[in-house]
């Protein structure tokens, strides 16, 4: 039953805050959802202490039958094993906290029930996801956190920012699921099955062979593995599909916390963690998952290098070490990459609910332009995002002790060296990266709590660039304050695994005790040594990201504490590559032009073409026609009886006529 309660607890939480909110007040529906995942993620440190800790064997808890129509025989069960008890941890400790931040957060929203019904129905979806044993009941909690990332993403429905960027994102994750879904069918094709431990025993039979697909022969394993890791794409805002990610901040921000840092990017990583023994089969499919991983890392760092909006920056650090994620997994490095995303969870939570704290502080303002000197304001604040900034950075000592980031993101940076990609470019790329990700990280810190203050009508101080200001002049009525407690104590929470996380499981994630820890969860095969390998680098490797951290943060200590008119010097030097990173190397103009322009146009054509001239004119005219002339026939509706006898009459004579002339008859 431990299983069930963690799953359907929150579903339960939702229906009651959905349906009955109205009648048993918001207070209520926090306190029910609320306490709901707060048992939930207890119980899911019990799940996690009997199955990862102990070496539990995979297991399925089988609930119903669900579908049965021809060779399709799919149950509804929950698949336990290390992988779910890591991701059932995630989940619902990160929600949990969320839900309480919540609490205090969106105090004065009038809305609040449907707002935790929302943020539980998400929570549901991304458990029925983890906990998933075939492929249909993997699609279906998919496509419910993407349902419930609409939902909340346009919660503020009134704003037409908030309505664009929820249907944004739901768009282009249609893009993605559309490849996940034929991903589905062409195993479905092949395996005739799409039960995970069917299709994982079946499918070392399938590698090396082809079979047709779009006119071609293709390698079975690679084409599958490419559509499910398409699908993966949009759900983590990987590379070509990662405009949404971006658009999501016009949600209240503990949304943001827990899309970014639990649920909704996190689950094509775990879904391609989860598809190993299918990957493993497909060596160039796996290439080009690392390929993609280093191209998002990269992008997103040097997009987060120029942002001044707080959780703009933050969330590009997301695409970012998701980038790093995919591109431990593409190495087959499949521990170290559920490593970063353990790890990530906490100090992204973090700070994604140390900006809601900040922008609370600050009367909503999420302009780091309006901000500085907060560091005496809200010093409670401030310490939590320091603390995140240390361990999103990796600030440790090489080969000893540091924070969360600094144990998972190193091990990926040590993968990427013994993987031996061309060039060694993704070790390469990944250490730039980090150098960019300290940059833009202590940036974001100098900016908002050190320099001068540049709210209360004073002087907006020194930025990269000139502006037009969207959020007003940040002339505060009011000093900026400290959060209430409801909202400070998740942090503190978040603030612990930050520091602790990856130091306690580093042994079992990637140390000595991987393979006991991981048992059959995670599937390498046979020429797969990369966790191995990755401890046997050169010592100057493990150094490597140290210095790219010590370097980034450097530079901008110099760029926005030392030397504070840095920032506009340079920004007019290389102003076209200002710009370029400024607006996102112009992707979101790209797919304007590309896709939503021709769509308009194809649209405008149907509207005045189609129904326009077509049915307007054709249809439409055709059922005036036919009015007119019956309109005069209703004419001849007078109501009187004698007037139809008569036509009665007249109509008889002229039948009779017929007759007696011999037209109607036989000749």
């Amino acid at each position: 039953m431990i299983y069930q309660a963690i799953v359907f607890l929150p579903i339960l939480g939702a229906l009651i805050a959905g349906f009955f909110g109205r009648f048993i007040g918001a207070r209520a529906a926090e306190l029910v959802t609320s306490a709901c995942l707060v048992v939930a993620a207890v119980l899911s440190w019990i799940v996690f202490t009997q199955v990862g800790l102990s070496h539990e064997t995979v297991k399925t808890v089988k609930l119903l039958q669900w579908v049965n129509s021809g060779d399709l025989d799919v149950s509804w069960g929950i698949r336990v094993d290390t992988l779910t008890a890591v991701m059932l941890v995630v989940v619902t400790t990160v929600s949990a906290l969320v839900h309480i931040y919540s609490i205090g957060y969106m105090a004065e929203d009038p809305h609040r029930p449907r707002f935790f019904a929302y943020l539980s129905l998400f929570t549901f979806a991304m458990l029925m996801l983890v906990t998933s044993d075939n492929l249909l009941q993997l699609f279906f909690g998919w496509e419910g956190v993407g349902l419930a990332s609409y939902l909340l993403i346009g919660f503020w429905y009134q704003k037409p920012e908030a309505n664009a960027a929820a249907i944004k994102a739901f768009v282009v994750n249609r893009v993605g699921d559309f490849g996940f879904a034929l991903g589905i069918f062409g195993i479905f094709a092949i395996f005739r099955t799409i039960s995970f431990d069917q299709v994982f025993a079946d499918a070392p039979a399938m590698a090396g062979k082809t079979m047709q697909f779009l006119g071609y022969d293709v390698d079975i394993m690679t084409c599958l593995c490419l559509l499910l890791f398409l699908g993966a794409m949009g759900k983590s805002a990987q590379f070509l599909l990662h405009t949404w990610l971006p658009d999501a901040m016009e949600g209240p921000t503990p949304v943001s916390a827990l899309i970014h840092a639990a649920t909704m990017v996190t689950a094509g990583v775990f879904m391609v963690a989860r598809l190993s023994p299918l990957f493993e089969l497909a060596p160039d499919a796996l290439r080009v998952v690392t390929l993609v991983g280093c191209i998002t890392a990269f992008f997103a760092a040097t997009v987060g290098l120029v942002q001044n909006d707080i959780k703009r920056v933050i969330a590009y650090s997301t695409c970012s070490q998701l980038g790093y994620m995919f591109a431990a997994l593409g190495l087959g490095a499949y521990g170290a990459g559920i490593f970063h995303l353990f790890t990530h969870a906490f100090f992204k939570a973090l700070l994604f609910l140390g900006a809601g704290s900040v922008i609370h502080a600050m009367h909503h303002e999420q302009d780091m332009r309006h901000m500085g000197g907060l560091k005496s304001k809200i010093p409670v604040t401030y310490a939590m995002m320091l603390i995140g900034t240390l361990a999103l950075t990796g600030v440790g000592i090489p080969h000893a002790f540091g924070f969360a980031g600094f144990h998972s993101k190193d091990a990926i940076i040590e993968a990427a060296y013994a993987g031996h990609t061309p060039g060694n470019y993704a070790f390469w790329v990944l250490v730039l990266s980090a150098f960019m990700t300290s940059f833009y990280s202590w940036r974001l810190v100098f900016m908002t709590f050190h320099q001068a203050p540049r709210w209360g009508g004073g002087d907006h101080g020194h930025d990269d660039h000139a502006h037009d200001d969207k959020h007003g002049h940040g002339d505060h009525a009011h000093e900026p304050h400290e959060s209430p407690l409801v909202m400070l104590v998740p942090l503190f929470v978040l603030a612990t695994g930050a520091v602790v996380a990856g130091f306690l499981f580093q042994k079992y994630f990637i140390g000595h005790d991987y393979k006991a820890f991981w048992g059959k969860a995670l599937m390498e095969g046979p020429n797969n040594h990369i966790m191995h390998a990755m401890h046997q680098v050169p010592h100057w490797v493990g150094f490597a990201p140290f210095l790219a951290m010590t370097a980034g943060l450097a530079l901008a200590y110099v760029y926005y504490i030392a030397v504070p008119w840095l920032p506009a010097a340079t920004a007019k030097a290389f102003h076209p590559l200002y710009l370029f990173f400024l607006n996102k190397w112009y992707f979101d103009e790209l797919y304007d032009w590309l896709f939503v322009r021709p769509a308009n146009a194809i649209g405008r054509m149907l509207w005045r073409r189609g129904d326009g001239a077509t049915i307007d004119g054709m249809i439409d005219g055709t059922a005036a026609g036919v009015g007119r002339v019956t309109g005069r026939v209703v004419k001849l509706q007078t109501g009187y009886v004698y007037h139809y006898a008569f036509a009665m009459l007249i109509g008889l004579a002229a039948l009779m006529s017929w007759f007696m002339l011999g037209l109607g008859g036989a000749k």
